[in-house]
């Protein structure tokens, strides 16, 4: 049977494929030797990539498995392939996959100036020239670098350089290897630690800055990236992460304003954003925030660590004054549609649909604002609302 919408391979060049694959040999009829079985065999016929765990996220995520479906096809026919992927991109600019195949990096930044690591990984369009705009991620409290996949590889997909960043005291390390019974309890102390808040901005301020070096030496991204394009996007204290960058002030117990803006931020996308307690402070947390930003939550996004009405998500978007805002609201969608569950959590039946949602309405808004382009801004503000039907609202201002 064929691959949908390709042409050329029948049902015995897949079983031939198929035997050849069991029995353990190479593309040249030759039985791989002992022991190299598994290696060589995934190399030539099934590119299985790490799944694109987000912490604490153990599911893989919808674009994995799309891109493991999509792997023995583009290898044994890459010119249909890739014909079909630009016919679909031309149809539907937003809501599958760009053009571009997507590569990782891994690396450690040291931050001297506050005795801190910064780990980030990073996905990139392996074959544009650039200059790409680039994506700073900030993960939720308890993730990791490698959590959120899904969105780095779509955006990257599209012509991005997304960067995801790990916060140390706020990050997987707080739980992984514990008891059960002891994460949550460990969570919700390193949410409440201060330095973990402030460090966070910080960390992108730094990344940056790092980014700025990675330009101009010898690396895959070298004379690459756009810094004049800069977005920040983030979930839940990731959220918090990406507008302070923007502009939010963090009021502090001892009613300190402090601020973390950092003008290089050009657009935010945020996704079940928290508020300050008091009400009051408000306005005067979110008024400074002069940048476009996508503000995202659900009816059911409360806070799986401590009390968060789900209303209160759409603060920053009611109370920033700036042009350019918009907010959609996944009718049914909670906290964990963004990032994944723990295995074993109940719910996610819709996860995939809010995921696409995500993904078509992130990618589309960073190219109005990034790439600066209008087309983009038109289907944001003229298409978005009639595809998401009956699964939420979206609101602009």
């Amino acid at each position: 049977m064929p691959f949908r919408n390709s042409v050329s391979l029948s049902r015995r060049d897949i079983v031939k494929i198929a035997q050849r694959f069991n029995a353990g040999l190479r593309k040249d009829g030759k039985r791989v030797p002992e022991g190299r079985h598994k290696s060589e065999i995934k190399t030539q016929f099934s590119v299985v990539p790490p799944g694109l765990w987000g912490a604490p996220n153990t599911r893989p995520s919808v674009e994995t498995l799309g891109y493991c479906r999509m792997s023995l096809r583009d290898r044994l026919q890459p010119e249909v392939s890739k014909s079909i992927r630009a016919e679909k991109l031309r149809a539907h600019p937003y809501q599958t996959d760009g053009s571009f195949i997507v590569d990782t990096l891994k690396l450690d930044w040291t931050d001297a100036t506050r005795d801190r690591v910064v780990p980030v990984k990073i996905y990139f369009p392996k074959s544009a020239e650039g200059p790409l705009p680039v994506i700073i991620f900030s993960h939720g409290l308890g993730g990791s670098r490698d959590g959120y996949g899904y969105l780095g590889r779509r955006w990257a997909s599209h012509g991005y350089v997304a960067v995801h960043l790990q916060h140390a005291g706020s990050d997987a390390d707080v739980w992984e290897g514990q008891p059960i019974a002891e994460r949550v309890k460990l969570l919700k102390q390193a949410a409440f630690v201060p330095k973990n808040t402030t460090d966070r901005p910080k960390d992108v301020s730094f990344a940056i800055d790092e980014l700025t070096k990675l330009n101009g030496k010898q690396s895959p991204l070298r004379h690459r990236l756009n810094l004049g394009q800069i977005g920040v996007a983030g979930h839940s204290f990731g959220a918090f992460t990406a507008l302070a960058t923007a502009g939010q002030v963090l009021i502090t117990p001892l009613r300190q304003e402090i601020s973390f803006l950092d003008p290089r931020v050009k657009a935010v996308v945020a996704m079940s954003a928290s508020v300050p307690e008091n009400k009051e402070k408000w306005d005067k947390a979110f008024g400074l925030i002069k940048v476009p930003c996508l503000h995202m939550t659900g009816t059911l996004d409360d806070s799986p660590i401590g009390e968060m009405n789900p209303a209160d998500r759409r603060v920053p978007f009611d109370r920033i004054k700036a042009p350019h805002q918009f907010l959609v609201t996944f009718a049914g969608g909670d906290h964990f549609i963004f990032s994944g569950r723990w295995r074993g959590q109940t719910g996610g039946r819709h996860d995939k649909t809010f995921q696409d949602y995500i993904l078509s309405s992130s990618t589309a808004f960073w190219d109005a604002f990034l790439k600066e382009d209008r087309a983009a801004l038109k289907w944001l503000n003229e298409n978005f609302t009639s595809e998401l039907g009956d699964k939420g609202v979206f609101e602009r201002k």
